[in-house]
């Protein structure tokens, strides 16, 4: 991957956003680019939030004002597809995958539009990893705000700070292998939540593992100190004897897993490109592993042996997901597509699915497997039901740069990060059912 961080005005130039027709009109209304407290750090009053009883009366579910500006949603949209720049490292790989993609029927309504947060400023700190949104139950969400990994409460509507890394961060826990004196202004690339613990990975090969019951650091650790080090993606998964494990994929061509029982390193395998995402089998046998190739690999978790390669993208990716059922996956591409694979027969994906705009960054399934959502750099997050066949999608559809998707443990809920300087925010929505009682529930 890029080793490139970025900040707002890095991300616009990266994406070539298209402001023209409608930047000079929204800033005179200081609604885009504002540079107030207010609005960069999510000071604002709940009154900008979006409820879903509000959206049923037409309010636009970001809360932009288009009935104040000279351009319609519709032109605007139609103005972003036409003219966003989708980033590859494989020219034109977008182009080149659209013959393979799969015809999917649209319409698809299985989650509804619940509550739009503007208070949590969800960030991004490099463009091509986005997975810094994770829920923990229907009603707990952790991300990144700024310097801040934050919990947000759809509950309550309360947040809270979990971690602040713009100053020093050290362990409070005495582990073998542990930095003692700890790190100063981490820049996090890459976060990973479930059930009560955390890691975050940082630009320069930094680990730091906390359990989110107790106070402090529990565990900081430098994977490496390579010049090209930085953490791509993390992974918290249980094994079979219920110890708790997690991965961690480096832009130095490797993945290592630690024992968070007790922080110790446990496996450490090499490869010949940097490894962006990996992603473990529900059985604990296999890992898919890809990074910055077209062809992905699956390998043996246990020696790191390849076993198979994945043929068929055209670009580097970025996401890969496994299907609870541990037959099937998915993987993302900057050649704008998804693409699911059957364990069993690899010579060819069994489906590839496309995004609209850019490189799919994110891919999530359901803990029950119906459905898998995969998200692209910005404004879309498409739904499918995966239970049947990835024939049919709902296209979840809004403006902004995606910093992180994840459905809730028991997949009532799921929650898409936005940023952006003026329209950052969490958008919650919530599974829909045959039966209404469970509304009383929000």
């Amino acid at each position: 991957m890029s080793d490139q961080r970025t900040d707002d005005a890095d991300l616009i130039d990266e994406y070539e956003y298209v402001e023209d027709d409608m930047d000079e009109d929204l800033r005179e209304r200081e609604l885009l680019g504002s540079d107030s407290d207010a609005d960069e750090y999510g000071y604002l009053d709940k009154k900008a939030d979006t409820s879903s009883a509000q959206a049923r009366r037409g309010r636009d579910i970001q809360g932009i004002p288009w009935e104040r500006l000279s351009i319609t949603r519709e032109k605007y949209r139609q103005t972003r597809l036409e003219q966003y720049k989708n980033y590859e490292n494989i020219a034109h790989s977008g182009e080149g995958s659209k013959k393979e993609c799969n015809i999917t029927k649209s319409g698809g309504k299985y989650y509804e539009f619940r509550h739009n947060s503007r208070s949590v400023k969800s960030t991004i700190l490099h463009f091509q990893l986005r997975n810094l949104v994770w829920a923990t139950s229907k009603h707990d969400v952790y991300l990144m705000s700024h310097s801040s990994v934050i919990h947000w409460s759809s509950l309550t509507c309360n947040k809270s700070e979990v971690l602040n890394v713009s100053g020093h961060v050290a362990p409070t826990e005495k582990h073998p292998g542990s930095l003692l004196e700890g790190f100063s202004q981490t820049q996090v690339s890459t976060l990973a939540v479930k059930d009560n613990l955390l890691v975050a990975g940082g630009f320069q090969g930094e680990l730091i593992c906390k359990n989110l019951y107790r106070p402090g650091v529990s565990f900081c650790t430098r994977t490496t100190y390579d010049d090209n080090a930085i953490t791509n993606a993390v992974e918290i998964y249980a094994t079979y004897s219920g110890a708790v494990h997690f991965t961690a994929s480096n832009n130095d061509c490797r993945i290592r897993n630690f024992d968070m029982g007790t922080f110790q390193l446990t496996k450490h395998f090499q490869f010949p490109w940097p490894v962006n995402h990996t992603s473990l089998s529900p059985d604990g046998k296999l890992l898919v592993i890809v990074g910055d190739n077209p062809d992905g690999i699956m390998v043996d978790s246990r020696d790191g042996k390849v076993i198979a390669s994945l043929s068929g993208h055209l670009d580097f990716s970025f996401a890969s997901a496994w299907h609870p059922d541990g037959m099937t996956f998915a993987t993302g591409n900057q050649d704008k597509t998804c693409r699911v694979w059957d364990a069993r027969n690899l010579s060819k994906s069994v489906a590839v699915l496309k995004g609209n705009l850019g490189a799919i960054r994110s891919i999530r399934y359901t803990t029950d497997g119906r459905y898998m959502a995969m998200a692209e750099p910005a404004d879309f997050v498409h739904v499918f039901d995966a239970k049947n066949g990835y024939e049919e999608e709902q296209e979840i559809d809004f403006f902004g740069e995606i910093s992180g998707i994840s459905f809730s443990p028991d997949t009532e809920s799921l929650f898409v990060g936005i940023w952006d300087r003026t329209y950052g925010s969490l958008l919650e929505y919530g599974r829909r059912r045959n039966y209404s009682y469970l509304d009383s529930l929000f």
